[in-house]
């Protein structure tokens, strides 16, 4: 399914069931109370949990795609949460209700013969689905998957079923094994193959360097938190951005984002991270060049500077057009 085939909605949904699929992790099933469709959605893509006004996190969804009636998510308390994860472990029992957002998809599967899929901890959700529609299409496929202990591996059970097409590395049972695969699996570039990964900043650090033998486009990462990108030398402190459909012409400082000034100037903006990670707040691009600081968009993407995200990104071109 394509980008802009998606349909998004915002709409309160019930914790259908609640189960411990790990240490420190659960999992959600979703569901409408009046038992209404929810949108189709493909691998890669998630969804916003808003919790509260000022609370919104992003979670993928886990479940399987044929599922018209539920979404599922896998949630991790993360020991330095900003409150997103307490609160789906201290508040989100079977029977609450939720406000959802989405879905949204930034992490697709693009389609192979072969895929080399890595996770690391968490980041096993949303490899879940993609390991289903590789099976459905019978391509060639095996995962790495690594952990701090094996109990805290979610699904780990589910994976099994697959036997040797899936590696688990805990490192309470393997020691470094699992960076040790990783070097020999990456060592050299597989025909036909697209890496996908997902995990913590130095794990994708370590397979984005892995990958720099492979050829354009093989590598596929999404990132709980932004990269840190360097701001350009020849950054221009201020621009023009004109909002096509709303009429508006704004003025960006140097100290501010294009989504600061267009939420000051009342416009209709989404938002969510603010680190340009989640791609909430994405915008076309009529005309201008865009001065991608995203960890949304791939390098390609950038360059092809169809989209934006107004949450940190800026302007190379004194004014920039987009469709807002």
């Amino acid at each position: 399914m394509s980008k802009s085939a998606y349909r998004e909605v915002e709409v309160d949904l019930e914790v259908r069931r609640r189960e411990q699929s790990a240490d420190g992790v659960v999992t959600l099933t979703l569901a409408d109370p009046s038992g209404a469709d929810l949108p189709e959605w493909a691998p890669g893509a998630h969804i916003d949990l808003v919790m509260t006004p000022e609370l919104t996190r992003q979670y993928s969804l886990c479940g399987s795609t044929a599922s018209r009636t539920e979404w599922q998510v896998g949630v991790l308390l993360d020991p330095s949460t900003r409150g997103g994860s307490q609160f789906v472990h201290d508040k989100l029992n079977e029977g609450a209700t939720v406000r959802v957002r989405g879905p949204r998809n930034h992490f697709a599967l693009v389609s192979s013969p072969r895929y080399q899929f890595v996770a690391g901890g968490i980041g096993i959700t949303p490899m879940l689905p993609m390991i289903e529609a590789a099976e459905a299409t019978g391509a060639d496929w095996h995962l790495l998957y690594g952990g701090s202990a094996r109990s805290s591996m979610a699904y780990a059970d589910r994976l099994a079923q697959y036997g040797e097409r899936v590696t688990f590395c805990a490192r309470d049972e393997r020691g470094d094994e699992f960076r040790t695969t990783l070097t020999s699996i990456l060592s050299a570039p597989q025909e036909n193959t697209l890496v996908y990964c997902c995990g913590p900043e130095g794990l994708l650090d370590a397979v984005e360097k892995g990958c720099d033998a492979w050829p354009p486009d093989s590598l596929h990462l999404e990132r709980f938190s932004a990269k840190t990108i360097e701001e350009p030398s020849d950054a221009l402190d201020t621009f023009e951005v004109e909002c096509q459909r709303s009429g508006v012409t704004l003025t960006i400082p140097s100290d501010k984002t294009i989504y600061d000034v267009a939420e000051e100037a009342g416009l209709d903006v989404l938002g969510s991270c603010m680190e340009g990670v989640c791609g909430t707040c994405e915008c076309e691009i009529v005309s201008g060049e865009g001065d991608h600081r995203d960890s949304v968009l791939t390098d390609s993407e950038k360059t092809a500077n169809q989209t934006i995200m107004i949450c940190v990104s800026r302007s190379r071109s004194e004014r920039l057009v987009l469709d807002l």
